[in-house]
């Protein structure tokens, strides 16, 4: 009993920590322990039993908008699951798997400039991610090599940089504003749904190609996760508005490296509107799990599928 208890005061100590230095708005003293309680032990409880089924790594998909929080539940995830259930756990996301500024200009000329932007399906690379997530629930399992990508170059970072995972994981954390997506109806993607697919993409190679990629190469990926958690934001708006926020602190801990001006990020939202409008359509269904989320960014619901 006194181990127990000692284990969640230092879980509990560990969370107050990282979740003081992540400036959530509207976060009070009460609300974190509620959230932390209400949510957070729970979710780490059903991963680890889903684990202790046979003892194999198991996939955790974690996906939301942008700004909705993944990061953040990521690495409370793994701090819980560490330090309560002693587990070997690795995360990282879908967005270092971008592929180089290279790689996507090449792209950008041969199927559609918007390419160049990073974001959506297309602009990942699937057959590297797919051989590390296997490489990674390999019963014999050697070093893996989890590539970083550096959002203010726009670029893949070196590979002296990239982490380095020694040990064989127990729970890998994948997260990404895409992660378990699905394709929509090819009817459906003649009508535009702002000025970006309106005018930049009167052709719609580019739509169309971000949908075949979600039926194919991604669809292989996505089949691999054991366990799909959705973060599901009130409305659209808030994806701007907190991909805003998400710039700001960049901007903090970039040391003067180039991040977007609100118009920008404006802009940029709109590369990423139609798949996560169709998300939050479906995601909920698919889902193992989602966590509702209110306008203060906090969790207000959960949902067992």
């Amino acid at each position: 009993m006194k181990e127990k208890i000692f284990n969640h005061l230092k879980v509990k100590k560990k969370y107050l920590k990282f979740i003081n230095n992540q400036e959530v708005p509207g976060e009070t003293f009460k609300n974190k322990i509620s959230q932390l309680n209400r949510y957070y032990l729970p979710i780490t409880k059903m991963i680890y039993d889903d684990f202790k089924k046979n003892n194999n790594p198991r996939i955790i998909g974690l996906s939301g908008g942008q700004g909705s929080g993944k990061s953040t539940v990521s690495k409370i995830l793994k701090i819980i699951l560490k330090e309560k259930y002693n587990l070997e756990v690795v995360a990282f996301s879908i967005d270092d798997f971008y592929k180089t500024f290279d790689d996507r200009k090449k792209m950008s000329k041969t199927v559609s400039n918007l390419f160049l932007t990073r974001g959506v399906p297309g602009t990942h690379d699937t057959t590297f991610l797919l051989k590390i997530l296997i490489n990674l629930k390999k019963k014999l399992f050697k070093k893996v090599l989890v590539p970083k990508f550096d959002k203010s170059r726009d670029d893949r970072c070196k590979k002296k940089e990239w982490i380095k995972v020694k040990k064989k994981p127990n729970i890998i954390i994948f997260e990404g504003w895409c992660v378990g997506a699905l394709p929509e109806r090819k009817s459906s993607l003649s009508r535009p749904l702002n000025d970006l697919e309106r005018f930049k993409d009167q052709n719609q190679r580019w739509r169309n190609k971000i949908n075949y990629e979600l039926q194919t190469s991604y669809k292989k990926i996505f089949k691999l996760i054991d366990f799909l958690i959705f973060l599901k934001v009130p409305s659209f708006k808030y994806v701007y508005k907190w991909r805003a926020l998400q710039e700001k602190k960049l901007k903090k801990n970039s040391k003067g490296k180039k991040i977007m001006s609100k118009k920008q990020v404006k802009e940029f939202v709109m590369f990423y509107e139609r798949l996560t409008r169709n998300m939050l359509k479906s995601l909920d269904a698919k889902s193992d799990l989602t966590l509702n989320l209110n306008t203060n960014h906090c969790f207000k619901s959960i949902k067992i599928n």
